[in-house]
Formats: structure tokens, C-alpha cells, sequence
């Protein structure tokens, strides 16, 4: 069994890896190639991690392939719902008020959110 916690943890960081790689390589594309303002393109890029996300974790992560997709699906969009808020929330305080940039704002933003919210909900209420 805690073999099984431990796969399934790491598991899961890597698919968050590979999504938040995907969600900054969009940003930054978005942001510093196509001009887009940083918040629109950190949203996009939440987005596009967000369902990069769900495939690893139902596919890989989790070993949730079995259950509906459809009803993971509606639990991830509700959880992923709160991550694009407390992500473009934290990016545009930590932007707007601290001063940083708005890259290293999502890097922290993006740690903070995916240890604190994301995992837990991802394995308690999603894929469980």
C-alpha cells in the first residue's frame, strides 16, 4: 500500500510537471511572441495544462481509466475551476502589488496552488 501512495504521488508530480511545462511554454509563447497581456495568457495557459493534466492523471497518475470520464471530468472542472482562479488571482497580486514578474509570479503562484490544492483534491475527489 505504500508503495502504491508513493508511485501514485510521484506519478502525480510528474503529470503536474509535464501540464505546468505545457501551461508556462504556452504563457510565455502567448506573452512574449504574440504580445497577449500576461494575465490572458496565463489563463490560456492554465487551460492548456489544465487538460494535459486530466489525461495523465486519469490515464497514468491515478490508474482512473475504469471509472466514467464523463463524471471525472465534471469533479476535475470543478476543482480545476478553483485552480484557474487562485492561479490568475495569485499571479496578478504577486504582479500587481509585489512588483515580480510575472513568470516568477506564476512559478510561485503555481507551487503554492498545485501542493496545497491541486493533489488533494486531484486524489481524494477526482480519481479516488
Amino acid at each position: 500500500m505504500a508503495t502504491f501512495i508513493k508511485a501514485t504521488f510521484f506519478k502525480a508530480q510528474a503529470a503536474s510537471l509535464a501540464a505546468t511545462g505545457f501551461d508556462f511554454l504556452t504563457t510565455i509563447v502567448l506573452v512574449n511572441v504574440f504580445g497577449w497581456w500576461y494575465l490572458a495568457g496565463s489563463i490560456t495557459g492554465t487551460i492548456a495544462g489544465g487538460l494535459l493534466n486530466f489525461m495523465m492523471g486519469r490515464l497514468w497518475a491515478f490508474n482512473a481509466a475504469e471509472g466514467k470520464m464523463e463524471w471525472q471530468f465534471i469533479k476535475y472542472v470543478l476543482v480545476w475551476t478553483g485552480n484557474l482562479l487562485l492561479n490568475a488571482a495569485g499571479v496578478f497580486i504577486i504582479t500587481q502589488y509585489m512588483g515580480l514578474n510575472p513568470v516568477l509570479s506564476k512559478v510561485i503562484t503555481s507551487i503554492v496552488v498545485g501542493i496545497g490544492y491541486n493533489y488533494v483534491l486531484q486524489k481524494k475527489f477526482v480519481f479516488r
